[in-house]
């Protein structure tokens, strides 16, 4: 065999001795986007080190900004966007993409301000974090072709690239968790305008249409006041009503410690009276006695892929629309009765 000191070295042998595959030295030798920098750096040194003729980089990874809407940040769900936010700069960190952020209401997404607000970042690619575009900045985003990542969202008409959450599968999956417990009068508290949102009704209806004999009511929320403070009325007035309901899903967690709150103070006993299934996994899930049985997001890997999708789009602008679903994991906790473990200290 020969020795790669005395030949002209090749890709493959720079893979050899860096220890990854000759596609990943192709692609940093063509200075391609979506290599980690540790990576990136352990090939170029490996190449200059035998001699490897390499082409200085002519081009950077071009710019991201992130808009985040500023109403579902400051209305309680800051822990949730916060995940998110660090898996868009740690997978921006890893691609070299220079990244900033920015929150805004999302009634003022204009074209005019997002193109400011691009135009001050000095970024090319627009990530829109828990906001679904309206109709005029969706014609805008798609005349100046600006590639544009929907995250924690959907787009319906699939025109944008997207990551969120299987809200559908993880609502169908928290609703079957009651109902394989024996529930089958089941209350979903939910509100909002968002298609994420949506997705989660919608798997919890198709739950209870699978189920002959169980039946499902929604119970709008107006996010007024306190999430949970809206969830507590809303509960107390429907067990008053004696219409047997004894389970319900919340569309999040901050909903469910409400619902939990409302069924103590009816004098029900969780779970053997009522039982519970929050969505997100958020901390407070682990503050309450019991605690919380929920759906657990991903957030900060909806932030990586984010980055992924728009390292793809700037490679290709003209390609189809992608959406990517994270899948939604069952976390148990004692708000459901016998039909999962109680997730206990040591499994934190």
């Amino acid at each position: 065999m020969n020795d790669p000191k005395t030949r002209r070295l090749r890709q493959a042998d720079i893979a050899t001795l860096a220890g990854v595959s000759v596609s990943t030295v192709s692609r940093v030798l063509a200075n391609e986007p979506g290599i980690s920098e540790t990576v990136r750096r352990q090939i170029l040194k490996v190449a200059a080190e035998h001699g490897y003729p390499v082409k200085p980089a002519i081009e950077t990874v071009a710019g991201g900004l992130a808009l985040i809407a500023s109403d579902g940040v400051t209305g309680g769900l800051s822990i949730f966007y916060e995940a998110i936010v660090d898996g868009l700069r740690a997978g921006a960190a890893d691609a070299g993409m220079p990244f900033d952020i920015r929150l805004v209401r999302e009634d003022r997404t204009t074209p005019d301000a997002v193109r400011d607000y691009m135009k001050a970042a000095g970024a090319e690619g627009l990530f829109l974090v828990g906001i679904d575009p309206n109709e005029t900045l969706r014609d805008w985003l798609q005349a100046s072709m600006t590639p544009t990542v929907l995250v924690n969202g959907t787009d319906p008409r699939m025109q944008f690239d997207g990551v969120s959450p299987a809200n559908f599968f993880g609502a169908y999956e928290a609703t079957h968790r009651l109902l394989k417990a024996g529930h089958r009068r089941i209350l979903h508290l939910t509100g909002s305008h968002r298609h994420t949102i949506r997705e989660r009704i919608r798997g919890f209806e198709a739950a209870i249409a699978a189920v002959p004999g169980a039946e499902g009511r929604l119970l709008p929320m107006t996010f007024q006041s306190s999430a949970s403070r809206e969830a507590h009325e809303l509960t107390l007035a429907a067990l008053a009503e004696n219409a047997g309901f004894t389970a319900a899903f919340c569309m999040n967690d901050f909903i469910a410690v409400g619902v939990l709150e409302a069924v103590n103070e009816a004098g029900l006993r969780v779970p053997e009276d009522f039982a519970i299934v929050g969505f997100d996994d958020l901390p407070c899930a682990l503050m309450t006695n019991p605690r919380l049985s929920t759906m657990r997001v991903d957030r900060a890997a909806l932030g990586r892929e984010a980055v992924s999708l728009m390292l793809s789009r700037f490679r290709d602008r003209t390609a189809p629309a992608r959406h990517i679903c994270q899948a939604v994991v069952p976390v148990p906790g004692g708000t459901v009765p016998n039909a999962e473990p109680v997730r206990g200290a040591d499994d934190l």
